[in-house]
């Protein structure tokens, strides 16, 4: 499986690192092009590499970690999502009503799989080591595609992490996104 980041922030360089680190091949992008993207992929290692957001959007799995402001510009004319896993990172403090997060997301990504994770840690906890002597970082995350799920569980769980299912995009995005009970919980678990 490879990997792609939509946005190269401290979130997304956090992930590829674990995911570098674990021996997979990831493309970062960003919206101002891949020169810019030099220094980050040179530290990251062999494995990492820059990229548009195009080519960063045709992996296996694709991980959206701009910033909230950013999500419609940064989806907008990507290729075909045609079954890709889409990982939403981002959180938004707007009360979108109807809509979680990661609904919104969906309706802008047709054909992508989403599965919302990564949002309820804070940035210090995605990028230190998730395994801990007294256990693994405990790693939220939810979807609508049970497949989608298996797969990002198995990839979380290699990277170390502690993965748990929160449901649906709908009733677990709502108990991940800001305010709710979810939301900046740092646990481990003991293993």
């Amino acid at each position: 499986m490879n990997f792609g980041t939509i946005g190269a922030g401290t979130v997304a360089q956090a992930i590829a690192g674990h995911l570098v680190t674990a021996g997979h091949k990831v493309t970062l992008s960003n919206s101002r092009g891949p020169d810019t993207l030099l220094d980050v992929v040179t530290r990251l290692g062999p494995l990492a590499s820059a990229g548009t957001a195009d080519e960063a959007a045709t992996a296996d799995m694709v991980f959206l970690t701009v910033m909230w402001p950013q999500v419609g510009d940064a989806l907008a004319g990507l290729p075909e999502w045609d079954g890709r896993i889409l990982v939403d990172t981002t959180n938004t403090v707007a009360d979108l009503e109807v809509e979680t997060a990661s609904e919104f997301v969906a309706e802008r990504a047709p054909g992508a799989r989403v599965v919302k994770a990564f949002n309820t840690l804070y940035a210090q906890y995605i990028a230190a080591d998730p395994r801990h002597t007294e256990g693994r970082q405990l790693l939220f995350y939810a979807g609508d595609d049970e497949a989608a799920k298996a797969d990002f569980h198995t990839v979380a769980d290699g990277i170390g992490f502690a993965p748990v299912d929160a449901g649906s995009l709908r009733d677990g995005g709502r108990l991940m996104q800001i305010g709710g009970p979810l939301s900046a919980l740092h646990a481990l678990r003991q293993e």
